[in-house]
């Protein structure tokens, strides 16, 4: 047996889309969609442009709400919520575009993603000895952890405009990771890379994946990347799941190479 199917069957289902519809106006941009994701896989959803990639990677964010179907995270069925509070469940996500503040350094970028765990209120900051000076203390020390592991311990103090695009894209990932997330959503992390950037980011995400345990939903167009790192790949195209299934078995379907070959329907 390979290794991402013995992978799968130590695993629990930590997501799981059932018959998802969402449409815009009439028009259908996702339809009848099922899929799961185990915990602690990489899993990967590929497919042509305007497929529904990025549609779907936000049906999962709570940015958007699909008109039928369900989704349960976790063992529970979700229902409508807005992203902070699908932030607060444990999910985390990176953009297509860039999505920094560039006149703030990298380190500054990256503590905003503890959010989520700063807990004390107005009145402890106010005090700021004591429990709020121990919370920001806790959480300025994982963000430097996340910045040893990223490899940007250089350029912590450096405002993140001034940055190259690929060093953007890794403090990006820095600011979702720094949530600890039990789901970490990707959108296209190696767009607009060079070949080296995107060794480096898939080096990141698989070690993400290694060291933290998180699980990782990636959405990119790079083909040849995905079947590197993806468990398992779910495949798009026209807003319909014709694909699904590891690396090999996607790699040989007819449906999916003709789907990338631009055959007609």
């Amino acid at each position: 047996m390979n290794e991402p199917l013995q992978k799968m069957e130590a695993a629990s289902k930590l997501l799981e889309l059932k018959n998802i519809d969402l449409s815009f106006g009439g028009v259908n941009a996702i339809s009848n969609i099922s899929f799961d994701v185990m915990e602690g896989e990489v899993r990967a959803i590929i497919g042509p442009n305007g497929a529904g990639k990025s549609s779907l990677l936000n049906v999962i964010n709570g940015f958007y709400h699909p008109q039928q179907g369900e989704i349960w995270f976790d063992g529970k069925q979700r229902h409508a919520m807005k992203p902070y509070q699908i932030a607060y469940q444990g999910i985390a996500r990176t953009f297509q575009n860039i999505a920094l503040f560039k006149g703030m350094t990298v380190l500054d970028n990256i503590m905003t993603g503890r959010f989520t765990h700063m807990h004390k209120n107005i009145f402890w900051q106010a005090l700021w000895k004591g429990p709020a000076e121990q919370e920001e203390i806790e959480n300025r020390e994982f963000v430097e952890h996340i910045i040893d592991f990223l490899e940007i311990q250089a350029i912590r103090k450096t405002p993140v405009g001034r940055l190259p695009y690929g060093l953007q894209k890794r403090v990006e990932l820095g600011r979702a990771l720094a949530a600890q997330p039990k789901m970490l959503l990707l959108d296209e992390p190696m767009a607009g890379m060079n070949v080296e950037e995107k060794e480096d980011m898939c080096r990141f995400i698989l070690d993400v994946n290694d060291t933290f345990g998180t699980t990782i939903v990636l959405i990119e167009h790079d083909m040849g990347v995905v079947m590197d790192i993806a468990d398992r790949v779910v495949v798009l195209d026209y807003g319909r799941k014709i694909g699904d299934g590891t690396p090999d078995v996607v790699r040989n379907d007819q449906t999916v190479i003709d789907a990338y070959l631009g055959v007609s329907h």
